[in-house]
Formats: C-alpha cells, structure tokens, sequence
C-alpha cells in the first residue's frame, strides 16, 4: 500500500516548490478524482485559465501602452503642428482647494508623453507653483487630505472582500452534504406521513442541524484564512517611498503618496506614480512591466516623463508626481487584469493526491454498505415472504441505507487534507508576520523547513549594518578614530587645510546620501549605512566645508552598484576646472591611482613600495572585520569632463577608511541552530576576503577545514574543480551577484541541495529567483530584490531566516501528525460502518453521527494540530530531502497500531456488548449503540493528543502552551457531552450512566499507552545513509564540534 501510494503520488501529483510548469500543474488536476466541493477545495489553487487570460490581457493592453507611448510620440514630432491648448477653465472644487489645474490635464499630459505639453504651464516649476508645492520643501503633511480630496489616493480598485454568506454558500457546494439535505427532506416527509408529527421528523432534522453546524464552522474557518490573506496581500503592496515633505526627507507608504510630493529614485526602486524629473544623474527606466519593451529608456530634462509601476534601472533622481493611484496607466492596467492567483504548494498537491486514493477507496466501501445493507433486507424480507409487500416504513429504511452511504463517502473523502495546508500556511504566515518576516508565496514557507544550505549576505544581515568609521589611514599613517568633536580637532591639526578639504569634498560632494533636519532640529542622514558612516564622520570636522560643497555643481554621477563595487562623480569646481572623485572596493580603487596625496595636499607619484604598504594597510583593517574604503580623486581638463564616462584611471590616492560593521547578537547562536538542523551557512558578501573571513569566524561560518574563495577566482574554477570545492565551500569574497547566481544554480542541479539565498540589490533578482527560496532584505533591499523574492526578511536579520526555517519545518511536520490523525480515523470509521453492516445489517454510526465525526477529523482536527507552534527540537534533525516519501513507515505503523486497537474494541462492543456491560432491557440496543458512538469519539480525542508527536513517548510536552489546541479539546468533548445527553432525539442517541461514561473515557484513554508501546517498535527509516545533497551528514546535537 505505501509503495504503491507514493508511486501513484509521484506519478500524478509532483509539482516543483518553485516555477512549475503548466504541464505539471495540468497533469495532478487531471488526476484529481471525486472532489465533494470544487468551489471550497480549489479556492487557494491557481485557475489556469483565468491566468492564462490575464495574460493575454496584459499583452494586449501593454501593446496599447506601447503603442500610445511610442508610436504617438513619433507621430507627434513628426507631424509638429499640434495645438496645445492651456487656457481651459477651472472647476470650482479645483480652484476652491487653492490649486490652479485639472487632474484630468495632469493625467493626460503624462499620457501624451509630449513634452511640449510642459511649456504653456511654465514646465516643471509652472507645474510646482499649479501644484503650490515648493520643489526644495516639498508638500506640507497638513495639505495632504486636501490633496488626496482633490486628485485621489495612491491605491488602485481592489476587489471587494467576499462577504461571510459567499463562503457559507461554497461550503454548502457540497455534493455529499447537498445529496444527504435532500435525503432529510425525504426522510422527513416519509418519516411524518409513516410515524406522525413530531415523532417523524426527528432523524431528517437531525441531518439538516448536523449539516448547518458542518457548513457554519466550516465557512467561519475559511473566512478567517481568507481575512488574514487578504492583511498578508496588503502589506505585500505596502512599499516605503522616500519624499521630501515640510522641508526634510522622510519615508511614507507608498499608499500616503498625494500628487506634488516631490519623490526621490534611487536603482532598484519602483516609480511610485506617474511624475516629472525634477533632477537626477543617469536615470535610465525599465518600462517593461508596463510597456513589454525591454530596452531601457533615459529620463532627463528632454524626457521627464516617468510612470508608475516600472522600475529604477540606474542611476538616482527627484520627480515631482502628477497623477496617482487610478489615473495612472499602472493603476488601471491593473484593475483589468483578473488575478489566476499563486501557484498550489508542493503539500497542497500532494495532499489531493492522498484524498482521491482514499476517496476511492471510500467510494467502494459506500457502495459495498450500500449493497450489502439492501440486499440483506431483501433477503429477510424474502425469507418472511414479504417480497411483495412494501410499506413507507420500507421505503424509510431504504433511504436511510443510502443516507449511510453517503455519509461513510463524506467521512471517506478527506476533503479537508489539502485545505489543511493552507490552514497552516495562514497561520505560519500570520505568525511569521510578527516575527518579521513577510511571506509573498505560500510554497515557500513549506519549502524553507526543506532548506538545506542558507547563501547569506554579510552586511546587514548577519551583522547590524550600523556602521561607524573607526579607523583612517591618510598621510602614511593609520589612526584610531573616536567619537566626538575632538577627533575632527585632532585630524584638523595633524594635516593641511588643502589635503582636509579634499578629504571632505571626496565624502560630501561623492554622494548619494543626504544630510536632513527633522522637525527638531536634529540632523539625520538618509541613506545607504556605508555612506552614512562617511558622512557622520565628516561631520566631526566643524567648519563650513558643507556650505562650500553646495556652491560645487555637480556635472555627472555614476551611482554605486555591486558590479562596479564603487562610486564616482565629476565636479565643476567654483573657481574653475573639474574635478573627479571616486571611492569604492579598496583593492579597485588602489588599482585605479598612480598618485597619492601629500601632507600639503599636493598629488606624488605612487611608489610600488608604497602600494605593497597601503595593500598591508588595508588587510590590517580587514582583518580586523573592518569594511574598507579607498577615496580619490583626479583634477580634469575641461575636454575630459565633456566625455560620455568618467575616468578609469590616473587618480590620487586620498585615504583608506576602516568602517566597523559589528556581528548581531545571536548571530552566531542562530548559526549554530543550522548546523544542528543540518543546514550549512554559506557567507557570499563583495566585502574584501579578509573582512569575509574575520567576520566568518566571528559568526561561526568559518571552520578550520572550510574554504574561503574570491569570486574572480570561484569564476575561473571548472565545473569539475567546482564538484570539489563547494562541499567545503563557507565563503565567497568579493562576489558578482552572477557568482551568486552560478553558486545557487550548482547547489540545486550538482548537489541537489534545497537552497535559501538572501539578497538586498538590484542585481541579486537572478539569484533570488534561482533559488528554492528567496529571501529579500526588507530595509536594504531594493523593490527589485523584493520583487523576485520569495519571502521579505523585515529587519534584515539571519535570526529571522533561522525562524522562518523552524516554522517552515513546523508546517510539514503539523500536516503530517493531521495525516496521520485523520487516517486513523476513516480507516476505523469505514470498516466498522463496513463490517457491521455486512454481519449484523445495520451500521452503529448513524448519518448524524457520522456527520459529528467528519467535523472532528476535518475543520476541529485540522485546527487543532496544523496550527501548533514550533518547538525548539524540530531544529535539531536534518532537513527533509527533497524525495522522501510524504507518509513515512513511523506514520503507518502509528496509524495501523492505533486502527487495530480501535477496531478490536468497537467490534468486541458491537458484538459483545450487551453481554460484557450485561445491557438488557428494551433500549439496550440504543444505549449500546450510544456507548459505542462515544467510545469511538473518545478514541479520536485521545488519538488527537497521541498524534502530537509521532516520534516520542511524551506526547503533552507543550500542549497546555499551545492555546487553539486545548480549545478544540474542551470544545469537542462538551459537544460529545451536549449530543449524547441532550440531542438524542435528533442524534439518535440515550443518555449513559456515570459507569459507561467512565467506561467509554478509559477505552480511549487507552489508546495513549498503546502509543506509547507503538513508538517502541522499530521500524527501518525512510531516510537514506547519506544525505541527499551527496556528500556527508553534517554533525547534530552534542555530536557538533
């Protein structure tokens, strides 16, 4: 059977975590068999065709985007006589505001993408003074709903959410349930008609009740999910924009975002709305999401033209936003588009996969009832020559074998295995969500307890990334940098006012950072933390040198990115002249001098001795986990400065900065956490090697044995050299983001290893979407990385990751303890309906009864078990290999241990009873019956409690913790008590003396120490010798080294 299970799962119902192919997708939909309720077990999967029409709705209106941007531009210029008129009135609403145009001119001139369009209203200071916004203060916070009144809000037309009674009507879909009413209904009538009112109408009312309270807590349940989705989509979209707003930068939700904020892009960003450049060096735009053109466009004076939804390629600037949420292009290409929804986990497919072979299976077991009930009362009806003669009280009975019937097929068919998973997704997520971190696709929350390698960043993520300049090498000398104004009065007297202020025009004037006062005066630094650190440390040095670098134009910039690994910028000097600056990776920078500066700050030739002393400098500092910087600079002739790029070469060198960058706290704990749950922490940073390993060792990455490779040289390696060298492989210096991507791509195809891959920039999307699981830097991280990624570390930090790894861990190991319960329980209930009906031809369990249980091993189980938090242990064996069998060996023996325990019972009472508990009287039967109901739930309650850990004996270690658990106990058990003694009319049952209660809680209770007793035996795991990323088991527990 379990080999047989996994064959059919794996043939059928494989789907990769990641990028799955539609064939895929197609195939286990195929396969999929006797669904009860399409509507309620298919809301979480993708509907391929409504995907594949969005599709094709995207390409047609991107082709009109495309269209209207380009083509009628180029007509426009071409013909050249357009009238533009600007003399339009105002509406009162508009001019009432204080505002002096339209948002219907605003929305049509960033559709026009024609620039003459600009001049009658005096370009983008025309459009500021219309706008009363000042493009140096920005829009002032007490404005703001004014303008949101006026022009919109920032968000586009969502759908409404699906009310309460959509999801009490899909829950009522069901097949089995509607067949069942109908039965009721029929049962009610005959009933009435045969034994009189009430008396009559009771069983059928039963069913009706039993239904209504099935469909309640189950559309309660779904609604719930469907609340805390719609939350974790919301904050999806939540992104952080930087503005200027009363007069200093700060950040805003891009859902606060009102026409004439004044915006600021930096490479990765997405443009926020539609706008105009205000500023800006070497914008280039991606237009693709919009357009589908993928060639970049340039924004400039000549085009300022930017539109929301597309993303900052390269380069930074400033625009002034025209139009938001619903009268921008992005906003209503968005509406139009119907949303297929995420692709189904791998467990989510699986799980259908496990409930069309037991539906199947419960399916022949309903119509064997179903026959061999009627055929036996055809028989006794035969023998007492009553063939001929039928009576409603017959057709009664008839109708109630089929009730049976379909009840065994609604307690068969575990329609709620796959929707299980999305219960404990939600709940994982929602919780994840608390612990700082945003999950953007469900697979990945599942797929991160697989994780079997984590390729982490440095900066940030295992260290604070508050960095602080501690040490400085400039004329020839290295010195310890402190904090406070006397460390500036000490660098002040100690050089030349010359060299000191090229130093600080290198820090200030090559920039992407900004100097900002808040509301109190206090000065902020808003930008990137390495330049932060530069800048911060500049400001030690009191004097006007801030003043003086603002009366400097700069002419051109070449922002930093992790390719180049530096920063440049040309300068037009006051007095006359250029001058270039650039810093960056201090071995490329070096490499780029020939010169190096002198105490009076005149420029001397680079010595080979004096190179060989400053690269011992700058290993000195790496060494020390130091982050090292080299400045430059290079005065230009005037035709230099004209040419399209900024120079390679022939600078002077200025100084080396050591920047301090210290490891977070419980770093080095939580990498020790991975390596317990074999997972190997592999560090890849484009920080120097020696700063790599210093900070390696520091966080416990680094062993003695392991390998520390620079990218260069990791990209000359053959694939062969490679084979041997990753196993080993702990970090990676001075990395590409394409290493990056070659090393995620070789883990997954060579070594078969489940990889986790952080990334913060714009160049790390590849990687991101390589790996099994992306996980983009929520505060360094460009909207680009996030986009691309898998889950949003909020705080940055690696604990974080080791957290989502513990819940991804706690997810698989929830539904498999539900798999277990729940099989437990249709194995019993089918073959005691089964083998009553055929020995005795009656079943013990009624349609009612029957109906209680599925809620039990449905909704109530699946709450109560795929929800429990995370415990510390899970941490502490390997991951799960990719192709392990889903129900393990440890699984069945735990679900035929229990089976045969409870089928031993039940059948002893159902055969026995009367005898063994000596029940005589006229409702003897009833009360065995009720005895045996009871027994059986008690059975499931223990057995729930038993299947909180399927490996180890004590099996209420943080049950008391675990909250929703103990409610869906209390819950069931004061339901079982309400039915037996209270809802017997409708129930079918009798109340039971204090004696058969005792006796129905000690038979389940039973089932515990047959646990117990269970777990004892042995059984040959499903886990290989080796593990499957083909090299050896890491050590675990007291075994780690």
């Amino acid at each position: 059977m379990e080999e047989y299970m996994e064959e059919y799962l794996k043939r059928h119902f494989a789907v990769e975590s990641k990028n799955p192919s539609e064939e895929a997708l197609q195939r286990w939909r195929n396969a999929v068999w006797l669904v009860k309720n399409p509507r309620r077990r298919f809301r979480m999967v993708a509907d391929l065709a409504k995907r594949a029409e969005a599709g094709r709705n995207r390409q047609n209106i991107q082709e009109k985007v495309r269209i209207a941007l380009y083509v009628q531009k180029a007509a426009l210029h071409f013909i050249d006589a357009v009238s533009i008129k600007s003399d339009y009135k105002l509406s009162d609403r508009v001019k009432n505001a204080g505002f002096e145009i339209e948002p219907e001119e605003l929305e049509s001139i960033n559709q026009s993408h024609d620039i003459k369009k600009l001049d009658p209203h005096g370009g983008i200071k025309g459009f500021a003074s219309k706008l009363k916004v000042s493009l140096s203060d920005g829009v002032m916070s007490r404005n703001v709903p004014k303008r949101q009144e006026i022009y919109g809000y920032n968000r586009v037309a969502e759908k409404p959410m699906k009310p309460f009674w959509i999801f009490v009507w899909e829950a009522l879909q069901d097949m089995t349930l509607i067949i069942l009413m109908v039965c009721a209904v029929i049962s009610v009538g005959v009933g009435i008609a045969t034994e009189g009112w009430p008396k009559g109408m009771y069983d059928g009312v039963g069913i009706i009740l039993c239904i209504l309270l099935v469909v309640m807590v189950t559309a309660i349940s779904d609604y719930k999910q469907s609340l805390q989705f719609k939350d974790l989509d919301r904050e999806k979209k939540n992104i952080m924009i930087q503005v200027t707003r009363d007069g200093s930068r700060q950040k805003v939700s891009i859902y606060d975002l009102v026409v004439g904020d004044i915006v600021h892009l930096s490479i990765g960003d997405q443009v926020p709305a539609d706008g105009l450049f205000i500023s800006g060096y070497s914008l280039t735009i991606d237009e693709s999401s919009l357009s589908g053109e993928s060639e970049p466009v340039n924004v400039d004076e000549k085009n300022p033209f930017l539109l929301s939804g597309t993303k900052v390629q390269d380069g930074s600037g400033k625009m002034l936003v025209t139009s938001v949420g619903m009268r921008t292009e992005w906003g209503r290409l968005m509406v139009t588009l119907s949303d297929g929804g995420d692709d189904e986990t791998p467990l989510q497919v699986k799980l259908n996969g496990v409930a069309t072979i037991i539906g199947k299976i419960g399916l022949v077991f309903a119509v064997l009832t179903f026959f061999v009930m009627t055929t036996r009362f055809i028989v006794v009806k035969s023998l007492n020559n009553e063939i001929y003669k039928w009576s409603m009280s017959d057709a009664l009975n008839l109708l109630n074998f089929f009730a049976i019937a379909v009840t065994i097929l609604v307690v068969a068919v575990p329609e709620g295995l796959p929707l299980a998973v999305t219960l404990s997704l939600a709940f994982a997520m929602q919780k994840l969500m608390n612990d700082k971190a945003l999950v953007r696709h469900l697979s990945a929350c599942e797929t991160m307890g697989s994780a079997s390698c984590i390729c982490t960043d440095k900066t940030g993520t295992l260290t604070t990334n508050h960095m602080v300049v501690t040490k400085l090498w400039i004329c020839d000398k290295a010195r310890e940098i402190g904090s406070g104004d006397n460390t500036g009065n000490a660098l002040k007297r100690s050089i030349s006012e010359k060299l000191l202020s090229i130093f600080l025009h290198s820090i200030f004037l090559n920039t992407n950072s900004e100097v900002v006062k808040d509301k109190n005066g206090k000065i902020n630094i808003m930008g990137s933390p390495t330049e932060s650190a530069l800048l911060e440390f500049a400001l030690l040095f009191q004097g006007d040198y801030m003043a003086q670098c603002k009366q400097v134009k700069i002419v051109k910039v070449e922002p930093f990115n992790s390719v180049k690994k530096k920063m440049s910028v040309v300068v037009a000097l006051p007095g006359g002249g250029y001058q270039a600056f650039c810093k960056g990776a201090s071995e490329i920078i070096l490499g780029m001098c020939d010169k190096i500066v002198s105490k009076n700050g005149e420029s001397a030739p680079l010595s080979q001795e004096q190179r060989k002393k400053i690269t011992n400098v700058i290993n000195g500092f790496a060494s020390e986990a130091l982050r090292t910087l080299c400045l430059a600079f290079q005065d230009m002739e005037t035709s230099q400065s004209n040419e399209d790029h900024i120079p390679e070469s022939n600078y002077t060198l200025i100084a080396v900065v050591g920047i301090k960058d210290p490891v977070r706290p419980g770093v080095r704990e939580a990498v020790r956490t991975c390596l317990n749950a074999g997972i190997k922490v592999r560090m890849v940073t484009g920080d120097n090697i020696h700063t790599a390993k210093a900070i390696a060792r520091e966080c416990g990455i680094l062993t003695d044995d392991g390998v520390a490779i620079e990218g260069p040289n990791f990209r000359d390696k053959s694939v062969q050299e490679l084979q041997d060298i990753i196993p080993k492989l702990q970090v990676m210096a001075r990395s590409l983001p394409l290493d990056k991507h070659k090393l995620v791509k070789l883990l997954r195809n060579e070594f078969q290893e489940v990889v986790a891959v952080t990334g913060d920039g714009t160049n790390d999307a590849p990687a991101l979407h390589e790996a099994d699981i992306g996980l983009a830097m929520g505060i360094a991280g460009t909207e680009v990385a996030k986009e691309n990624s898998d889950i949003v570390v909020m705080d940055d930090n690696f604990k974080t990751i080791v957290t989502v790894a513990k819940w991804g861990r706690s997810v698989y190991i929830n539904i498999q303890k539900f798999v277990q319960f729940q099989l437990t329980v249709n194995v019993v209930a089918l073959m005691t309906n089964f083998v009553s009906a055929c020995v005795s031809g009656s079943a013990p369990l009624t349609a009612v009864q029957l109906l209680w249980v599925n809620m039990i091993m449905d909704t109530l189980g699946a709450l109560a078990l795929a929800t429990e938090p995370p415990t510390d242990e899970l941490m502490q064996s390997p991951p799960v290999s990719r192709n392990t069998n889903f129900i393990t060996r440890i699984m069945w023996r735990n679900i035929i241990g229990q089976s045969i325990y409870q089928l031993i019972v039940l059948g002893i009472l159902k055969f026995c009873g009367k005898q063994l508990l000596h029940l005589h009287g006229a409702d003897s039967l009833s009360v065995l019956n009720t005895l045996i109901f009871n027994t059986f739930v008690f059975f499931q309650v223990f057995n729930e409690i038993n299947s909180r850990d399927m490996e180890k004996i004590n099996i209420f270690r943080g049950m008391f913790d675990s909250w929703v658990f103990m409610i869906v106990m209390v819950s069931t058990v004061t339901f079982q008590i309400i039915i037996v003694e209270f809802l017997g009319t409708f129930a079918e049952t009798v109340p039971l003396s204090k004696d058969l209660w005792i006796a129905s809680i000690l038979m389940g209770a039973v089932s515990l120490p047959i646990g117990a007793l269970l777990k004892l035996i042995s059984v040959s795991s499903d886990k290989h010798p080796q593990q499957h990323d083909g090299y050896e088991q890491l050590p675990s527990g007291p075994d780690l080294a």
